[in-house]
């Protein structure tokens, strides 16, 4: 067994921190406020221009002008405010974003994220994942830990494209949570059902015990 799509994300939203802003990237990442714990207020920015985004409307409902950075139809609150790209990405490059939670296609145990490309294939462009990765205070990956091949994407280095060097703090599995830390990554818990040999059969970066 393993956490699905569903089950990642809810585990993502429990890293978020009341009071804080918070980017979230295509993919996984936008399941996120749906779980997002009772108590715990978040102000989630898009770095197409939105600051307070809400969830994802009923069907029916949407507003094909309301999109997140992904391209996804979103609703408003009554607080969202918003602003041209450069002043979005002025947020992100001056700090004031406090977490990223993004997708990757690789990690490696240093913290590199590849996120943007795959060599050979068409790419609209890069997005806001390097700026993001730079600017906020802490970044979050919320991936599945092997490709379709049974291949890990948590590796001692990463073979595509980097995204930013040295950049992750925590991996958020479908087998568990791994932290960055001096020497590799840190286990940090195991998905249901999964086991530490499994997790680590399934990870080329070095386990640090």
């Amino acid at each position: 067994m393993a956490w699905d799509r569903n089950q990642m994300a809810a585990r993502a939203a429990l890293e978020l921190q009341d009071g804080t802003y918070v980017n979230l990237g295509i993919g996984i990442p936008t399941l996120v406020p749906n779980f997002i714990p009772e108590g715990v207020h978040v102000t989630l920015q898009s770095e197409n221009g939105m600051l307070g985004m809400g969830p994802f409307p009923i069907a029916g409902t949407e507003d094909p002008d309301l999109i997140n950075a992904g391209k996804q139809t979103i609703t408003e609150l009554p607080d969202t405010s918003y602003f041209d790209s450069a002043t979005s990405f002025g947020m992100i490059r001056g700090g004031k974003i406090a977490m990223a939670i993004l997708g990757a296609m690789e990690v490696a145990e240093n913290g590199d994220l590849a996120n943007w490309m795959i060599p050979g294939k068409l790419v609209k462009g890069m997005g806001g994942a390097m700026d993001l990765v730079a600017g906020v205070g802490r970044v979050v990956v919320v991936m599945d830990h092997t490709n379709k091949h049974g291949e890990s994407k948590v590796l001692k280095y990463c073979t595509l494209p980097l995204t930013g060097t040295g950049v992750v703090n925590r991996i958020i599995s479908n087998l568990g949570v791994l932290d960055v830390v001096e020497g590799g990554l840190k286990i940090v818990e195991l998905a249901d059902g999964v086991t530490d040999a499994e997790l680590r059969a399934a990870t080329e970066a070095t386990i640090v015990n």
